[in-house]
């Protein structure tokens, strides 16, 4: 087992207010480790009551964070980031403890975080707003607010970073804030409010609750004084809340769940191709919106790729998360293993195991899988179907172009994408001809924070990202200001 982090928390708690509290009934709730399934520590397990608590507090410093400059804002956002890079060992032994992630991934979450907090505090001093002149007569001008008290759920895979993605732009757009972060891994949320205190952020302008979702998370979104939710998560759960925030007409932004396809046609540069297939499917355990778990290969190419795609599957390192040689760590929660090793069972009936498809010899405990490759897999099979969220990927071949944007589009998702090719103009006609809200032609998942992430179909509702996330946290009200003399028809006038 891997060793305990140094200073880890037996008890986390609620931040509300400015305060670290408990839960309002004192109930609580086991947080375990991957590794061993047991339990290391105990969280605040959130009620409606809590979650009012923490709306009430929100509201309270909403006037003074609101009122900010962007400038003083912005200032307020760069302090924080120093000091999550001031926590990076910690933070990222926290994160692998607590996650499974491998400690090599972990130690790159702490400078994504710290550049979502840069990348919003700039944003928000080079803000300007849209201005219109219709001749002499009169001016429009857009007057950004914030939206009030933003309610962030967020899910268990890498939680700091995603959790800054959402903190981030919800600050600097002027809002305050209740977090929800996911139960399985509350560890590294546990950082946040040292985090904020230090850079100082008022008190009651960041909440955190810990919780159960259907609790915790049914209290935020059920909340009438909390007009904005941004969820990511399951796309079953983000139904669930979109039916929910429909009763108070809420703004919702949801980034759901995904199956992008990989296309790789017979004259894409193979060795790159294969590159960006095995890290994108199976880093980070695996457990991503994003990963490029359909892989659709043109047929002269097909057999040889499959191939080498199992031997490289077969050659990744499964280990301790604490390892730095392992490039795939524990699953998550034993649920979660659970739900996965029963797709590599349905998927062992729908394709051709290829590689993986059991746990590791020299790992006897632990949510362990080593990656899995299931070949000829037809389009309605399951494992091409649904999303696994685990080491598991699914090829099948394809003829032509036609055929590859026939099987890229034959599920219900559109989040990612990726397309290999050396001809750039099919490329392109691959990119705007796939459902998905984003693709990567002949890269792997590099983001830039400019730009719009999001997905379509049952892959989410709505974009963050950049302008986008300012965007959604703001409302903008346009003001008409006469120059001249006004002439309105006067209607009822005598004279």
């Amino acid at each position: 087992m891997s060793p305990t982090p140094e200073h880890l928390p037996s008890v986390i708690r609620h931040w509300i207010g400015g305060e670290l509290v408990d839960a309002a009934d004192s109930r609580t709730f086991d947080v375990a480790d991957p590794i061993s399934n047991t339990a290391y520590a105990q969280a605040a397990r959130g009620s409606a009551a809590d979650v009012d608590r923490a709306v009430t507090a929100a509201r309270v410093a909403s006037p003074e964070w609101a009122g900010l400059s962007n400038r003083a804002r912005a200032g307020v956002l760069y302090r924080i980031a120093d000091a999550v890079e001031a926590r990076h060992d910690r933070l990222a032994a926290f994160e692998s403890y607590d996650s499974g992630l491998p400690i090599t991934q972990a130690r790159g979450q702490a400078r994504r975080a710290a550049e979502n907090f840069r990348y919003f505090a700039d944003v928000t001093v080079a803000l300007g707003e849209e201005a219109f002149r219709q001749g002499d007569d009169q001016f429009s001008y857009v007057v950004r607010t914030p939206v009030g008290v933003a309610g962030l759920i967020t899910p268990w895979n890498t939680p700091f970073m995603l959790e800054s993605w959402k903190l981030a732009p919800a600050l600097a757009s002027g809002c305050t804030l209740v977090l929800k972060p996911a139960e399985w891994t509350p560890l590294s949320a546990s950082l946040w409010p040292e985090i904020f205190e230090e850079a100082g952020v008022p008190a009651g302008v960041v909440n955190i609750v810990h919780g159960i979702g259907e609790e915790a998370g049914q209290a935020l979104v059920d909340h009438p004084d909390v007009p904005l939710i941004s969820f990511t998560g399951s796309t079953d759960t983000g139904r669930h809340i979109i039916r929910s925030s429909a009763e108070h007409l809420k703004t919702v932004s949801m980034e759901l769940g995904g199956k992008s396809p990989v296309v790789v046609f017979a004259d894409a540069d193979v060795e790159a191709a294969l590159d960006s297939v095995v890290f994108g499917v199976f880093s980070l355990n695996g457990e991503r919106c994003t990963a490029g778990s359909r892989v659709l290969v043109e047929r002269p190419l097909y057999e040889e790729f499959t191939r080498r795609l199992a031997e490289r599957a077969a050659n990744v390192r499964v280990g301790l998360p604490s390892d730095p040689a392992t490039e795939v760590g524990a699953l998550v929660h034993p649920e979660h293993y659970e739900r996965v090793l029963n797709y590599v069972e349905i998927g062992r009936k729908e394709g051709r195991l290829v590689a993986g498809g059991s746990r590791p010899d020299h790992l006897a405990d632990g949510n362990y899988l080593q990656p899995t490759v299931f070949a000829d897999v037809e389009r309605d099979a399951r494992i091409f179907q649904e999303e696994i969220f685990g080491p598991v990927v699914a090829v099948a071949p394809f003829d032509d172009e036609t055929e590859a944007v026939e099987l890229a589009n034959a599920t219900q998702f559109g989040l990612a994408a990726y397309v290999w090719t050396s001809d750039l103009k099919r490329g392109h006609r691959i990119a705007h001809a796939v459902e998905s809200g984003m693709v990567w032609i002949n890269s792997h998942n590099v983001r830039d924070l400019r730009t719009p992430f999001g997905g379509v179909k049952a892959s989410g509702v709505g974009r963050e990202g950049g302008a986008h996330s300012i965007d959604f946290y703001t409302e903008s009200k346009i003001v008409h200001v006469a120059l001249g003399e006004v002439h309105t028809p006067r209607f009822g006038a005598t004279s």
